[in-house]
């Protein structure tokens, strides 16, 4: 589809799905809390209808569960599901990063840096609030380079898989924000140098960073 041609509406069901996806995602809605269709429904503006078939395909996504005389229930992951996810995020990111220095453009490369001295400028005036959504623009825009054709689907698919609440983001934690922009700027060298081996293993060693930071927060 051209950028000129006219996206089709979102449907109601995916309206409702893209709602409950990024409450649960980002820790709005925590683990354990039960989400009747009704409720949704009520509090969305749409019928239950939607709301029942964006319950099934989260529930194909692993992030509800249905039990007896409970309904749909968002799944409250511990600590080897925390490791599991952030271990296979190193590797997924990792290698998105390795093809990545092969065939970035300079186009490309600009368009992270400026990404990147956005998040230092929003660090230094403060503004935390806004380093994961970027933090997530710059990880998944680098898998997108990396992998367009299977990566970037399935990095999305496995982020969009584990609830980050807003209280344990390490961007809130100053010495894990200045490490972690040291990183970024380590991969964005290695990627500018066309080293894949050096933005890997920075990649993998900052997603794992994060994971340590999770599992004790």
């Amino acid at each position: 589809m051209s950028p000129s041609e006219p996206r089709p509406p979102m449907s109601k069901a995916d309206y409702v799905y893209s709602v409950l996806l990024e409450d649960i995602r980002t820790g709005q809605i925590p683990g354990g809390t039960a989400l009747r269709a009704g409720e949704v429904a009520k509090r969305l503006g749409v019928s239950v209808t939607p709301v029942r078939e964006a319950l099934r395909r989260l529930e194909k996504d692993r992030l509800i569960s249905y039990e007896a005389h409970h309904g749909a229930t968002v799944v409250d992951l511990g600590d080897e599901a925390v490791a599991e996810y952030y271990g296979l995020r190193s590797v997924v990111e990792g290698l998105g990063a390795r093809l990545a220095a092969a065939r970035i453009t300079a186009e490309e490369l600009a368009g992270l840096r400026e990404l990147h001295a956005s998040m230092a400028d929003d660090f230094a005036h403060g503004r935390h609030d806004r380093l994961g959504e970027q933090s997530r623009r710059f990880h998944l825009g680098i898998v997108d380079i990396g992998g367009p054709a299977f990566l970037g689907g399935h990095a999305r698919s496995v982020r969009n898989s584990f609830p980050v609440p807003a209280e344990a983001s390490l961007w809130l934690d100053e010495t894990q924000v200045k490490a972690q922009l040291e990183a970024h700027e380590g991969i964005l060298n290695a990627l500018e140098s066309g080293d894949g081996e050096t933005a890997e293993r920075i990649m993998i060693d900052h997603v794992r960073l994060a994971g340590e930071f999770r599992q004790h927060h």
